[in-house]
């Protein structure tokens, strides 16, 4: 008996149009390439790669960190696998590892789609779809939820592409953040502490556009100013070459980190993830900005990757 081999990071679909070039890998949705008029705009990996921890997966049903791998839910307490054991934290949901099924696949789009199954931690049955769609504006990602079962369930998204605004690294490029207020966090576990004005916070303030430099960020913001109801968060560099990310008010949060990973050259600052999220971390414990889904309910969120 033979198979077919499939690489590491999943089926590869590919897509195009107006400039712009993606490639997504069918394990955990994940945008595995992204480039305009040949410059990548997100960090890659190789198709017949173990994904990089969470490059450019779809997060859900959960973004970020649940501490302790615990969270109350409809008056049960429910416990999740620690999938961040250093830190003894879940992270970033359920799918980052599932593969995802082909719904639709077109020239400059595809639709992919998995289901969480109820499992220990998340007793409940959703529906994830996700869609990449090339058009003039770059690339847009939304990711649909669909509850199947017969329970409420909590619900949150959102993406993990690291972005390149060009030649150099993190410490070189200039960004702009809209934020008015930071979540504050543990040195040890990054768990939430406080929601803090970013004028207490000066590190963390990029209202006006600056250099990056040294700074350490892996932190959630909010606050978002926003132009018709949608928030851009702009990575420059030096050249003038830059990308682009855009979110509307289904997103009221944005993670960014400078990807650090002392003595590990090859990846340590070579991308800044952004993440538009629909909730904060650990927000299945505060409450906040939780979505629960009702049986039979939807819920979409998108957003957009732009060359600048």
């Amino acid at each position: 008996m033979t198979h077919a081999v499939q690489p590491r990071s999943g089926r590869q679909l590919r897509i195009a149009g107006h400039g712009y070039e993606a490639a997504i890998a069918s394990v955990g949705a994940s945008l595995r390439t992204l480039t305009f008029e040949g410059r990548d705009l997100v960090v890659p990996f190789d198709a017949d790669e173990v994904r990089p921890g969470y490059r450019g997966t779809t997060l859900a049903p959960w973004p970020n960190r649940i501490v302790d791998g615990r969270y109350r839910f409809g008056g049960v307490e429910h416990r999740l696998a620690l999938t961040e054991p250093g830190r003894g934290q879940a992270l970033h949901g359920l799918l980052a590892w599932a593969e995802f099924s082909d719904r639709l696949i077109l020239d400059d789009r595809v639709v992919l789609a998995a289901v969480i199954e109820p499992q220990t931690g998340y007793p409940f049955r959703v529906e994830v779809e996700t869609e990449y769609r090339l058009d003039a504006d770059g690339l847009r990602q939304t990711v649909t939820a669909h509850n199947l079962g017969t329970d409420a369930a909590p619900w949150g998204t959102g993406p993990h592409p690291y972005l390149v605004a060009g030649a150099g690294g993190v410490d070189d490029w200039t960004l702009t953040l809209p934020a008015s207020e930071v979540l504050t966090v543990t040195p040890d576990r990054l768990s939430p502490v406080a929601l803090e004005g970013v004028s207490e916070h000066p590190e963390w303030d990029f209202r006006a556009a600056r250099r990056i430099g040294d700074v350490f960020i892996d932190h959630a913001f909010t606050g978002l100013a926003r132009e018709d109801g949608v928030a851009e968060v702009r990575l420059v560099s030096d050249a003038g070459t830059g990308v682009a990310m855009r979110f509307d008010e289904r997103c009221p949060w944005v993670q960014v980190h400078t990807a650090d990973n002392p003595g590990i050259d090859a990846i340590h600052r070579i991308g800044l993830a952004v993440e538009p999220m629909t909730c904060p971390p650990d927000a299945f414990n505060s409450g906040t900005d939780v979505v629960v889904l009702a049986p039979g309910a939807a819920h979409a969120a998108s957003w957009l990757i732009s060359a600048v």
